[in-house]
């Protein structure tokens, strides 16, 4: 057994409480709002201070946002959104980023010159929502994924992992008889999954957030997405309105909507996690 001196033992403690209360910081907001959501609204705007278990057990909040009409739709068309969205976005972004991340591709700086640019400039949201209307896309659900299909600043990411991937890999391949779409879809791809990982997160969280541009492309109620429904019921549940067969909304609704809202994402997580810092270090960093 290796003999730790006092000053490590020492170092190890305050690092281990240190570290305890910092992950008690962090987590407790989360906890706080799953509490609130399981509370009764009366003792819940009595409480003060922390909040370690309900304020009178309920589940009323969470019976509300589920029974709250089109709550079930809204769920469906995120789901589409997210998972069709992500896919798309992630075979584009790699699409564009492999010709960008090759040497041998003779505009690839003026390319890149070209999409830097949109990261400083853009055409406002009034040209934007005529583009959209004028291209047949007001009042459907590609909307949201079609005009948002590539971020800027994942694309550079997952083009300096492309570019981070030895050469000789795609010369050897070529030798071998191999065309640019399969070193693409079989090498370049597959070795750059772990930033891929954290590409698919980013963008499965910008789509299951996007409320805005549902707001103002989409007019079809069964089309709204579930961040729209649940930003009805709080401005319902803020002008102390209820629907036509829903009890008044309490303040632990509003709680019980952003449960409802991150528990999915908080779930995928874990199953990402191990690629997230390797994934951004690997794209970030190297060139």
């Amino acid at each position: 057994m290796i003999k730790r001196s006092k000053g490590e033992i020492a170092f190890n403690i305050f690092n281990i409480l240190f570290l305890t209360f910092l992950s008690i910081i962090c987590l407790y907001p989360i906890y706080h709002v799953l509490m609130a959501s399981l509370s009764e609204s009366g003792p819940l705007l009595a409480h003060q201070g922390l909040l370690l278990w309900p304020a009178g057990f309920s589940w009323s909040s969470y019976r509300v946002i589920m029974n709250y009409p089109g709550i079930w739709t809204g769920y469906g068309n995120t789901l589409f959104i997210v998972l069709f969205g992500t896919c798309f976005s992630l075979l584009i972004t790699t699409m564009a980023a492999y010709p960008l991340s090759r040497q041998g591709f003779p505009a690839r700086n003026f390319f890149m010159l070209a999409i830097t640019f949109t990261m400083i400039f853009n055409g406002g949201l009034i040209p934007r929502f005529l583009v959209i209307r004028d291209v047949g896309l007001y009042d459907s659900i590609f909307s949201l994924i079609i005009p948002v299909t590539i971020n800027t600043t994942n694309l550079i990411i997952v083009r300096t992992a492309f570019a981070a991937i030895p050469p000789s890999l795609e010369e050897s391949a070529k030798i071998d008889g191999a065309n640019d779409l399969i070193i693409y879809a079989r090498i370049i791809v597959p070795l750059a999954k772990a930033t891929l990982a954290v590409i698919a997160l980013y963008y499965g969280v910008a789509y299951w957030n996007s409320w805005f541009t549902a707001s103002i492309y989409l007019r079809t109620r069964t089309k709204f997405p579930l961040q729209l429904i649940l930003r009805e019921i709080l401005i319902a549940n803020d002008n102390n309105q209820a629907g036509t067969d829903t009890e008044l909304m309490s303040e632990g609704i509003k709680y019980a909507a952003i449960i409802v809202s991150t528990i999915p994402i908080l779930c995928v997580y874990p199953f990402l996690q191990k690629y997230f810092v390797k994934g951004v270090m690997i794209g970030a960093v190297k060139e």
